[in-house]
């Protein structure tokens, strides 16, 4: 196949995201330049393409490749924001164990060993994959030293900042119209992660964080049954990574009876499965709900907004 005349679009999700954000000039540059891009590095890396992976991410793009030799392979391409160094070092800190490998790394661009994309722990049964989750993320929970990228420590933004400037953010949005029926949810969440940061030291050993691990960040592979892809990778308490599998397939649990029971229950069986304080996680999970519930808020996202926000209400 010729790469120079074969086009390839980003996925609709990826652009919708990106362009909701106007303040963000940097990626929708990126976006605007995004098919070009993809054709320089199928050709610098000799890469077959065949499809760009859909629906895909918000804020990146994978395009199913052949390497040279023949072999499957992934290429990702993230805005130049610093999330795909981030996301190199982790992996390679991982080194395949319970990740998706790396096979060669740029700036803003990673080619990674095809996994099937298409079979997550969403496939599962919930029971069973709650279970895998769990599995698979105890054995990422390392000592951040040794990562590629920082002379005697590790590259990996702390949980305690990540979180301050995610409360500062939603402090400001607080008073906007579209967050005026969460205020009392806001103030909570607030307040629960003031907590949290200011005593820090009682959530255990600080460790490398997957950052944004739920079911769909894991994925079906060949050399293991079930590799995670996709970290925003931090350092700081294990509580923080369960709290968005305490929300995983919330639509599915806010349909169901006795949901507020459901919800506290998984709660206190993810804490007691992986020896985390039970108070923590209902507080990181809380937190972190809300805070993008009123995020998809502010960006006209009533629907994952306000289910986000109803599930925190239910902890």
């Amino acid at each position: 196949m010729n790469n120079a005349n074969y086009r390839l679009e980003p996925p609709e999700r990826l652009v919708r995201t990106l362009s909701s954000r106007p303040a963000d000039g940097v990626a929708r540059r990126w976006l605007a330049t995004l098919p070009e891009t993809i054709q320089e590095y199928l050709t610098r890396w000799e890469l077959t393409p065949e499809r760009v992976q859909t629906p895909g991410g918000r804020t990146s793009v994978v395009i199913l490749v052949r390497r040279a030799d023949g072999t499957p392979a992934a290429l990702k391409l993230c805005p130049p924001d610093g999330t795909a160094a981030l996301e190199h070092a982790a992996l390679e800190r991982w080194d395949g164990r319970c990740a998706v490998r790396v096979l060669r790394a740029d700036a803003g661009a990673l080619l990674l060993e095809r996994l099937h994309g298409d079979i997550s722990l969403r496939s599962l049964a919930e029971a069973k994959a709650q279970l895998e989750a769990a599995a698979v993320l105890q054995r990422l929970w390392v000592p951040p030293v040794g990562a590629a990228g920082a002379a005697g420590g590790h590259p990996f933004p702390e949980v305690t900042a990540h979180a301050a400037g995610l409360a500062e953010t939603l402090r400001e949005r607080r008073d906007a119209p579209a967050a005026a029926d969460a205020r009392a949810l806001v103030d909570e969440a607030l307040e629960l992660v003031s907590g949290l940061v200011g005593s820090a030291g009682a959530g255990g050993d600080a460790v490398l964080l997957h950052g944004e691990y739920h079911q769909g960040t894991v994925l079906a592979g060949d050399r293991a049954p079930w590799l995670a892809v996709a970290p925003r990778p931090l350092v700081g308490e294990r509580a923080y990574d369960l709290a968005w599998l305490v929300r995983d397939r919330a639509d599915t649990l806010l349909a169901s009876p006795g949901a507020a029971a459901a919800a506290r229950r998984r709660v206190a069986k993810l804490a007691d499965s992986l020896e985390v304080d039970a108070e923590r996680l209902r507080g990181w999970a809380v937190f972190r709900a809300v805070s993008e519930g009123v995020g998809e808020l502010s960006v006209g996202s009533r629907g994952r907004g306000e289910l986000l926000l109803e599930f925190a209400g239910l902890l």
